[in-house]
């Protein structure tokens, strides 16, 4: 079908004729003036029963086939649709020429549409009535105001209502009837009317009527209303171009459609759904459209944004077309290109398609280069890392290049030029991601590779997968704990809880102590990780090579609740990740490939078994002669000691008597890693996946961990390990008593800037029971912290309210005075050394 321009005017101009009475006197003079050729004539003919009429010019030779069609072109009501009558009889021969049937000049014909044939004659009168209506309105029979468009959108609204809801294909005839009426014709010719009100009215009501198919037809129906809108949008972008208001309305609409219901695949699904040719033209006008405006943002000064309708536009139609590309040339997959003159298969079909999309892409993925190089510049992202959004509308730029990420899946070769593209915009990349990234969206697509990103980024998505911490007003889940009993009330409390109630706040108390607050939640959430990866409670052992790193003990089993315990320590970690807390315990590698759901490799085990990767290291390495000589005297057998005895397990039936050779060692490998270090803890890590999932969701966990790498999540967990910034910590301090200008203060910042790294963080510790901060630094804290003025004497200590993060102290009386007490508190052994290198 596609756009035709000229065809669309031709249609409307009839249209416009169309309402022009003619009466038989003036028309006779007509005739008279015009010196028609003896064998042309001219006749009436009157559009139903006290309808309007038509004046038709012919030849007496032409044939009543040639006369439905040129009524079909004025009218737009198809020919076989139609019934003339003359004298009294139905022209039913359409081979029989004008002479043949008796027509001669100033005769007067009647048409009647084959209303009653259709099953729905009222569907018929309803639109007849409607256009008579605005033919009213256009030749002023009623005044220009806007309850007009009140009367003609209760008549929309009417026929929708009108619609058979229990037959698709009668509803589809129902729909059908109102484009053979010319009704779309009718509104976009109210719509160019220069009367103010009569454009209105044609607005509200067209916008009204498409707003409204998906609430009153089912979703079978409301699919079939694809041609209505594409009518809408084939009439307006003739009449008013492709950036009208009411153009784009129609445009994104047929796009939200199209998206839901897909592009015809083949001849026979044409009958209902709408054809390539019909929606490309669509594609290449949003992607010009989409190109224009990208350059316009380059090197602008008034920052000229990118329209949110005209990304929406481009998306929603590349869905479909990309499908039924990629089904048409199923086995051309990625398409070579440019396409070979002697190919025979469906991709020369669809040839034109094939290269149009192939130059929107680098077309597009130029304009997004230069614009994100820009972006770079603009916001000194290559000096510092950081800046703010200008605009709502750089998001934009995000949808794009998911877009052009997605085309480059099509075509051979692309994919690797999208991503050299990326790599080179990596900055700007990762800013905007950071910046307008939400929950609801998926950067699947860009973290299939992880070069283009940064760690800011990736632990900005993974942390949009927790829930967020409610606010301390609304409710929180309440724990009072004796520290005697840490990790068995801990367990009850978190175990055995509601994940629900644990997604949003926690509240924690020691028995027999007053202190409350950020701090001591942060020193519990660090007391009960070390006591759960502390190697003495059988659950987890460290690596060798890193006693830092943690992965499940494989003979956890000795507790009867060890599953239990694990889900209780998945559910801990998920939860100190979401309140941003680092508590000093990292995961092996072999642990976090397996909670992302990834393959073991024989370098992945370095660390949690330097002896058995050592051993498989050499034998792969050993000469394959020595190997087959069965220098090894290896089967496929696996032995290892539980509970302390000690256990044979075969690696793969009949393992006992399949011997190790050259050939199948890689084999043998494989498999004992995968009894080592997956078969032998899948409880354990399946239940520790499943406490995570408790505070996230099933679907997400995986992601999570695929989202990071190793080394994200140790800095997550475990902290960066620089030093502690005293600008940083000064910027977020408040003063109670004192002054920011008060010597004491002054004295006070001079002495931490003196200490040592270690001293500070002791002092950190002591004011607010914080070993590791977050890694916004103090930022990042759930409060700031506070310098209190005490009343007591000057030779007392410095003091600390941990849950508050305040330090007290009174105004003592010099600089050295006060050195002496926080050295005194800075050299207390306030620490404790679990999983420290």
């Amino acid at each position: 079908m596609g756009l035709n321009n000229n065809n669309n005017k031709r249609k409307l101009n009839d249209f416009a004729a169309d309402q022009m009475e003619v009466s038989v006197p003036s028309a006779v003079r007509m005739r008279k003036d015009q010196n028609l050729p003896p064998t042309h004539i001219q006749f009436f003919v009157r559009l139903f029963p006290g309808g309007k009429t038509l004046v038709i010019q012919a030849d007496c030779n032409d044939s009543v086939e040639s006369v439905h069609e040129k009524i079909m072109l004025i009218t737009g009501i198809p020919a076989v649709e139609q019934r003339l009558i003359y004298r009294g009889k139905q022209l039913h021969q359409w081979d029989q020429t004008l002479s043949d049937c008796g027509i001669q000049k100033d005769a007067s014909l009647e048409l009647v549409g084959r209303i009653r044939s259709t099953g729905h004659p009222q569907a018929w009168q309803l639109m007849n009535d409607l256009i008579s209506l605005i033919s009213g309105i256009l030749k002023g029979n009623y005044p220009a105001v806007n309850s007009n468009s009140y009367h003609i959108i209760k008549m929309l609204i009417h026929f929708l209502t009108m619609t058979p809801k229990d037959s698709t294909e009668k509803a589809y005839e129902h729909i059908q009837i109102f484009i053979s009426s010319s009704a779309p014709a009718a509104l976009v010719m109210l719509y160019m009317s220069s009367n103010y009100a009569n454009k209105n009215s044609a607005d509200e009501s067209v916008r009204s009527f498409i707003d409204s198919f998906k609430s009153l037809l089912p979703v079978p129906v409301y699919n079939g209303c694809v041609p209505i809108v594409l009518e809408f949008c084939k009439l307006l972008r003739g009449a008013v171009g492709i950036d009208d208001r009411l153009y784009n309305k129609c445009r994104s609409s047929l796009g939200a459609i199209v998206e839901s219901t897909g592009i015809a695949r083949c001849k026979a699904e044409t009958k209902k759904l709408l054809a390539l040719q019909d929606v490309f033209p669509f594609v290449r006008e949003v992607a010009s459209k989409l190109s224009y405006d990208l350059e316009l943002t380059m090197g602008s000064t008034k920052l000229i944004g990118l329209s949110f309708s005209i990304v929406r536009d481009f998306a929603v139609f590349m869905l479909p077309v990309k499908k039924v590309i990629r089904w048409q040339v199923p086995f051309r997959f990625p398409i070579t290109f440019p396409l070979k003159e002697d190919d025979t298969s469906e991709g020369v079909y669809y040839k034109e398609y094939i290269e149009c999309l192939h130059h929107i892409f680098y077309d597009l993925l130029d304009k997004m280069e230069m614009c994100l190089r820009e972006l770079e510049d603009r916001l000194g992202l290559k000096e510092n890392g950081k800046g703010k959004p200008i605009a709502p509308w750089w998001s934009q730029y995000l949808v794009i290049l998911k877009e052009l990420n997605s085309i480059s899946k099509l075509y051979k070769g692309l994919e690797k030029v999208f991503w050299q593209k990326m790599r080179q915009i990596k900055l700007s990349l990762c800013f905007l991601i950071v910046s307008f990234a939400k929950k609801s969206d998926d950067y699947g697509w860009l973290l299939e590779h992880k070069e283009v990103t940064n760690f800011e980024l990736r632990r900005h998505l993974a942390m949009m997968m927790l829930p967020e911490v409610r606010d301390e007003n609304e409710a929180m889940h309440e724990m009072l704990i004796d520290r005697s009993q840490l990790l068995e009330e801990s367990f009850e409390y978190i175990g055995q809880a509601d994940s629900k109630l644990l997604r949003g706040g926690l509240f924690m108390e020691f028995k027999h102590e007053e202190a409350t607050g950020p701090g001591v939640l942060r020193e519990w959430f660090l007391l009960v990780c070390q006591a759960i990866f502390n190697p003495q409670n059988a659950l987890y052992v460290a690596c060798p090579n890193d006693r830092r790193r943690f992965f499940p003990n494989p003979a956890s089993k000795v507790d009867p609740l060890h599953l239990e315990y694990f889900r209780f320590s998945g559910r801990m970690i998920a939860l100190a990740l979401m309140h941003k807390i680092q508590v000093g315990v990292v995961l092996g590698r072999v642990f976090f490939l397996l909670l992302a759901g990834k393959n073991i490799s024989l370098e992945d085990i370095r660390d949690a078994d330097p002896y058995l990767y050592s051993s498989c290291k050499q034998m792969l390495e050993m000469d394959p002669e020595m190997v087959d000589e069965d220098t090894l005297g290896l089967t496929f057998v696996c032995e290892f000691e539980e509970l302390g005895s000690r256990k044979v397990i075969e690696l793969c039936p009949n393992g006992k008597d399949t011997v190790v050779n050259s050939k199948n060692r890689i084999k043998y490998v494989n498999l004992l890693i995968r009894h080592r270090f997956v078969s032998s803890i899948a409880e354990q890590v399946a239940q520790f996946s499943r406490g995570f999932a408790d505070i996230t969701t099933s679907r997400i966990q995986k992601s999570f961990f695929r989202c990071l790498n190793l080394e994200d999540l140790d800095l997550m967990l475990d902290g960066s390990g620089s030093a502690v910034s005293i600008e940083d910590w000064k910027a977020h301090t408040d003063y109670i008593g004192y002054k920011e200008s008060d010597p004491q203060i002054s004295w006070f910042w001079k002495i931490v800037a003196s200490m040592s790294a270690e001293q500070r963080k002791v002092l950190l510790f002591f004011w607010t029971s914080i070993k590791h901060l977050p890694l916004e630094g103090f930022g990042g804290l759930a409060s700031r912290l506070h310098i209190y003025k005490t009343s007591e004497s000057y030779d007392h200590l410095p003091s600390a309210k941990t849950c508050f993060y305040r330090i007290c102290f009174p105004p003592y009386k010099s600089m050295a005075i006060m050195q002496d007490r926080l050295c005194i508190i800075t050299q207390e052994h306030v620490g404790c050394s679990f999983g420290t290198r």
